[in-house]
């Protein structure tokens, strides 16, 4: 049994799964900051609010429930604002590592390729060429 838990706690994955847990709750306080600080005054300066709970309240009779579809849309805002920040912080942290400029980014040097790539590039056209049996 001790054996088998050394050997789960040696492979790779555990220590990657530990190590991006560690950084996404490092990356957590970042992340938020762009979007509380950056994106949602932006949009409070172009809607006039950020937040839009007071969209569809409701209340049920009879009982203590209250709602308001306007949570759940600035929820799903949230949503998609923290995956923009976090599109745009790996974007440039990608271009930033990469030392390329945005024109270099999508050139593909086709001399660069390693002679297996090439060879599978002349046997895929020659499958295409070929006619149907």
């Amino acid at each position: 049994m001790i054996a088998e838990f050394q050997e789960f706690i040696n492979r790779g994955n555990v220590v990657d799964l530990a190590v991006a847990v560690v950084l996404g709750a490092a990356f957590t306080p970042v992340v938020n900051a762009v979007v509380e600080r950056l994106l949602m005054p932006l949009i409070a300066l172009s809607v006039g609010q950020p937040n839009f709970d007071s969209i569809g309240q409701f209340a049920c009779e009879g009982a203590t429930c209250a709602g308001s579809v306007g949570a759940v849309i600035t929820a799903i805002i949230n949503f998609l604002l923290v995956a923009l920040a976090v599109f745009l912080i790996v974007k440039v942290y990608n271009r930033m590592s990469r030392g390329k400029s945005p024109e270099q980014d999508d050139t593909v040097d086709s001399d660069a390729d390693p002679d297996d790539v090439v060879l599978l590039r002349e046997i895929r056209d020659a499958l295409v060429r070929q006619p149907p049996r």
